[in-house]
């Protein structure tokens, strides 16, 4: 039978204050037109999310709830792009995009499923940071050539209707969230560390991908490289998401052949190259410092 009388280990609610999320968007852009087939715009995009959803924890608040969790809508985010694009429609054979985009994606909770401190223990205007989905620059091209036609009908029949695609994208790093975990009697939970100033966050090594990593520099059992956890169950002073991992690019080829048999049917034979440079991509570091019971 249902009891409400507890204790319950966990208990998952929502808040009776709790207001649809809104976001507001606008943006403009200017075009100009050269000669008859290309076009160059630019365009800003911004977008304001209020009342987002974000899930906090609550401990100890009585002896028949330990762990309280609480659904709030009190989490808001902020996006601002300049975003340029060069277009040249299908001329000579020859046709070409490409589109660069400069972002700032700022918000106090990435998503709304994963649980976080209490706004009582810590201070909610020091989550505002980079989301975690935050790209500063990218950049995409696509060019498209149509092989030339030839009178020779033996060129015609190995050359014809042959084209070649070039497709390129490329992008900086995405936010890393340097995080410890503590034991709290009611599982693990995460916190960010006191930044240690006057310490290298990065380090130059040619033996690990891209050349560069994280400081994990073992000083104590409190501190690894310049991240000191605090003894206090609050947020260290490193603000969200504040280290990068690892930029993106990628360069891809396709070659194809249109094939005529009557005005109604046809096919196309196609060959596609990923990563034709074999340039490789690596995933972002991990942020996790292990374990601590510092106190």
């Amino acid at each position: 039978s249902l009891t409400l009388t507890g204790p319950f280990s966990n208990v998952l609610v929502t808040d009776r204050h709790l207001k649809s999320p809104y976001t507001l968007q606008w943006n403009f852009a200017a075009e100009h037109v050269f000669h008859t087939n290309q076009v160059f715009t630019v365009s800003y995009v911004g977008a304001a999310g209020r009342r987002l959803l974000r899930q906090e924890r609550y401990f100890n608040i009585s002896t028949s709830f330990p762990l309280l969790q609480i659904n709030r809508s009190n989490a808001e985010s902020n996006y601002n792009a300049l975003q340029a694009q060069y277009q040249r429609r299908l001329s000579r054979g020859f046709q070409a995009l490409a589109s660069y985009t400069w972002s700032h994606s700022i918000d106090t909770a990435s998503n709304d499923s994963t649980a976080l401190p209490a706004a009582t223990n810590i201070n909610l205007r020091q989550e505002r940071a980079s989301s975690d989905f935050d790209v500063r620059h990218s950049f995409s091209g696509a060019l498209t050539y149509d092989i030339p036609m030839y009178d020779s009908p033996v060129a015609k029949a190995i050359l014809g209707n042959w084209s070649a695609d070039l497709i390129f994208t490329a992008r900086t790093a995405t936010p890393v969230d340097v995080v410890f975990s503590r034991d709290l009697g009611f599982g693990t939970f995460s916190f960010r560390p006191d930044l240690v100033p006057g310490i290298p966050i990065y380090l130059d090594d040619p033996n690990v991908g891209g050349g560069r990593r994280f400081n994990n520099s073992v000083v104590s059992p409190r501190q690894v490289g310049p991240f000191l956890v605090p003894t206090a169950l609050r947020q260290g002073t490193l603000s969200r998401n504040a280290l990068r991992g690892f930029s993106s690019n990628q360069l891809n080829f396709g070659l194809r052949r249109r094939l005529r048999f009557t005005e109604r049917f046809g096919a196309q034979i196609r060959a596609e190259f990923f990563n034709i440079l074999n340039h490789p991509n690596f995933a972002d570091p991990a942020g996790s410092l292990g374990t601590v019971n510092a106190t």
